[in-house]
């Protein structure tokens, strides 16, 4: 087996919302409007996501769920390789603890932080406060008692309905109490046409750090949306223009204009965009616009000081580009909304308790690991088809140089100072 001399602490895995969410921990009286509100259909010739009654179709080959894919052992190269014709079973750990547990032992993972999937996806579009809240309860009882199995080792984001401002304090409150509730999920969208620049969610912001709670903002593709909410959907917009073809080879002018020749005209065009390009871009433009404009252009950083924010999943190395842009923009462009903004955004962010999360493959933080090491959060990914192992991730940073002690902090103690959780290790010691 192999060993490490310090504990690993997952910032960012996640979990598989089951049928039993929506059958046994929703409320029955809210049964039948929840499944309409928000419901996940895993078909066997066919998935989709249902958001407020309309169905969103997969457009990726749901015989490879990529969101649940992974295994330990398995490679990008080998996810890759995965015969497409055939159904592949999801991985038992999204949604089973136990089987999590083995591989997160297998992995090299001591305790992890869990995210949701299909309500990081559809949740926060329900339209209907009072369902949006009886689906946040059903989701944070359930993982509390996913958790339960490992206490010392699962903790989680909860699910907060910010579709009511009061919903989501009372709930706040109300898993606070709740030892496996680290934080609140937030995901940078748009809702109900505010971003989170509107000062509605400044009683958020006061909640969170009064209760010592981290905000947990992570992006997700936003496949299954509407064009406002995000970047993913306008992106998928574009693949669908990329890919219309033109009936003519050639128009306006060149030997083959007029006449009526029809030697110009064609039904070929270069290959379409075959595969959806909001997961590879959106994560990090989503991350950078809610960094930009809500903790730096309207100051929830400056204002907020002592409230715990952590943005994973969409790298680390981007932020030195975003201080540097900002810091020109809040000296050139009077940044004054609602509130006067700071102009020496990089010394705020030094003070500041927000965190990024981090790739080991990155070759900024490879390179440059003592300008990160204090402001990075390492995560797996799990099960999704990207997912790294921790052994994978000591490796890479190994490999590259970069001090035990750095690579201990960056994979493990900021996590646990991050989150309030006593770090432990309980694999490779």
């Amino acid at each position: 087996m192999a060993m490490k001399s310090f504990a690993v602490f997952d910032g960012d895995s996640h979990v598989v919302e089951p049928l039993a969410l929506w059958e046994k921990y929703l409320e029955p009286e809210y049964r039948v409007l929840g499944k309409s509100a928000l419901w996940r259909e895993e078909g066997k010739l066919g998935s989709y996501l249902k958001v407020n009654g309309k169905v969103f179709r997969d457009t990726m080959n749901s015989n490879i769920p990529r969101h649940a894919i992974w295994r330990p052992g398995m490679t990008w190269e080998g996810v890759g390789q995965l015969d497409s014709t055939r159904r592949h079973p999801m991985t038992e750990g999204a949604s089973d603890p136990d089987a999590r547990l083995k591989d997160m032992n297998a992995i090299g993972v001591d305790q992890a932080f869990l995210y949701p999937t299909w309500f990081a996806e559809g949740f926060h579009l329900v339209e209907d406060p009072e369902v949006a809240y009886a689906l946040a309860r059903a989701y944070n009882n359930w993982l509390a008692d996913y958790c339960k199995a490992a206490p010392v080792r699962l903790f989680a984001a909860a699910m907060v309905p910010l579709q009511n401002m009061d919903y989501a304090i009372q709930e706040l409150r109300r898993v606070s109490k709740i030892a496996c509730f680290r934080g609140a999920f937030i995901r940078p969208m748009f809702i109900e046409g505010r971003y989170f620049t509107h000062p509605y969610y400044d009683p958020l912001w006061v909640e969170l750090e009064s209760l010592g709670m981290t905000a947990a903002v992570h992006s997700t593709a936003g496949l299954w949306n509407p064009e406002w909410t995000s970047h993913g959907p306008f992106f998928e917009k574009i693949r669908g223009r990329l890919n219309q073809h033109s009936g003519f080879a050639n128009a306006g002018g060149g030997p083959l204009a007029g006449g009526g020749s029809s030697q110009g005209f064609s039904f070929t065009a270069s290959p379409g965009i075959g595969h959806p390009i909001a997961p590879i871009l959106s994560y990090w433009l989503d991350n950078h616009m809610f960094v930009a404009s809500a903790l730096i252009g309207f100051t929830v950083m400056q204002r907020y000081p002592n409230m715990k924010m952590v943005v994973a999943h969409g790298k680390g190395s981007w932020m030195e580009e975003v201080l540097e842009k900002m810091e020109a923009s809040t000296r050139t462009i009077p940044l004054l909304h609602y509130y006067p903004v700071r102009t020496d955004t990089e010394k705020m962010w030094e003070e500041g308790n927000v965190m990024l999360g981090f790739d080991a493959e990155e070759r900024l933080i490879q390179k440059l690991p003592e300008n990160f090491a204090a402001k990075v959060v390492w995560g797996s990914r799990y099960p999704h088809h990207d997912t790294t192992s921790a052994w994978e991730a000591i490796a890479m940073l190994s490999n590259a140089h970069v001090a035990e002690v750095t690579i201990a902090r960056m994979l493990g103690s900021n996590a646990a100072e991050l989150f309030g959780v006593a770090l432990t290790q309980k694999v490779g010691a």
